[in-house]
């Protein structure tokens, strides 16, 4: 079985290192109102930091329709924020950071800071992702074992989201080599309670936990999916043991095929309803696993790759400073709870792309847009 060599990092093109002024206007603009991944990261190549962008929210909103402006994190929340963070023991890294997943940092919506606890140099090695069903079988959970043992064995680092199950499998058979927990809720929200003992397991052996929550932050059903696409950025490919049909393994799943990431299945039997989704990834391309060596003959030549940080990259499509009325118009009458794609807005309006994106960018920070996978958008 091929194995990586010495202690194998994912390197990256350049790294950065925040001022505390700037972490603050960073935690400041993802904790406001109506500003997610996404819109953080075109409000920053537009307005060249988080600190303009800020100046600019209340009329971005006013002009996407809002009758007031949203909420805007004070300086005073954000510095507070991180004062508790670092009590627990919690650092809040930014894309190109130490400690912040180079892989993670490439997704188009990266959290722009990360809250970290734990060894921060396991977050920069080769991550590999393995999650399945929360119910699933005792020869699922063996197996999950033994891929996570092996995928250890040979210098990668298994991440997983801490839930029962598959994950919990993945995790403590690679305590000792090496794993992260990603966590839907805050570091001191831990889901399920249950698993305290194994995060502090991972935490006591040179592993780590992530998550892009404030402390106290209790997991909801829609967080989960947010979390799931940090699983699978964060690593080369994703493998998926035993799935049912609409299962949130298989969101990951797709997730990672929309990021670029390699997409693994464990087939099953037929007659398990728990391996139905797994079989169907493997009909639909997903490279099929009956042992560790699978996988990482397929991840090896990626990893050969440079990686490329496109954080702080110059926007390529830029935005419109102030779009005629009869522009917004046209493009809103366009959009509605069903999702449309910013191309099709496109060309069906007429207008140029730089002036759709600020249209879009007005009504998002009104409360008024959703924004889906694949870019997609609806009203909502």
């Amino acid at each position: 079985m091929l194995s990586l060599q010495g202690d194998a990092v994912d390197a990256i093109n350049r790294s950065v290192e925040l001022t505390e002024a700037e972490r603050i206007d960073r935690l400041r603009l993802i904790r406001s109102d109506n500003v997610g991944p996404r819109t953080f990261r075109s409000l920053v190549d537009h307005f060249g930091s988080p600190r303009a962008a800020l100046e600019r929210l209340p009329d971005l909103a006013r002009r996407g329709g809002a009758a007031r402006s949203g909420r805007i994190c004070s300086a005073d929340e954000a510095k507070a924020e991180l004062a508790a963070s670092r009590k627990f023991g919690i650092a809040w890294r930014a894309p190109g950071e130490d400690g912040y997943p180079p892989r993670l940092a490439m997704i188009d919506d990266a959290p722009p800071l990360l809250a970290v606890r734990g060894d921060t140099k396991t977050l920069m090695r080769p991550m590999i992702a393995i999650v399945g069903s929360r119910n699933a079988s005792g020869a699922g959970l063996k197996f999950a074992g033994q891929l996570a043992r092996e995928l250890g064995e040979a210098g990668f680092v298994v991440i997983s989201g801490l839930a029962r199950g598959v994950d919990q499998a993945a995790h403590r058979t690679s305590v000792e080599s090496g794993t992260i927990a990603v966590l839907a809720g805050g570091h001191d929200c831990i889901y399920p309670p249950e698993h305290g003992d194994l995060l502090a397991a991972i935490l006591d052996h040179a592993g780590a936990a992530i998550s892009e929550m404030p402390l106290g932050h209790e997991p909801r059903a829609r967080d989960f999916p947010r979390r799931n696409r940090l699983i699978s950025g964060a690593s080369l490919g994703v493998v998926v043991v035993e799935a049912a049909h609409r299962s949130g393994s298989l969101i990951t799943a797709r997730m990672a095929a929309e990021q670029g990431r390699e997409v693994f299945a464990v087939p099953g039997s037929p007659l398990d309803p728990r391996a139905a989704g797994t079989n169907d990834l493997i009909k639909q391309g997903a490279t099929l696993v009956t042992e560790a060596a699978d996988i990482i003959n397929a991840v090896q030549p990626i990893m050969e790759r440079p990686l490329i940080h496109p954080a702080g990259e110059p926007d390529s499509e830029p935005f419109e400073s102030d779009p005629q009325s009869n522009d917004r118009d046209q493009i809103t009458g366009l959009l509605g709870p069903a999702p449309i794609s910013i191309d099709d807005l496109v060309r069906m309006s007429g207008a140029s792309p730089a002036i759709v994106r600020t249209v879009l960018l007005e009504l998002e920070l009104a409360g008024k847009l959703e924004r889906h996978g694949g870019g997609l958008v609806s009203l909502l």
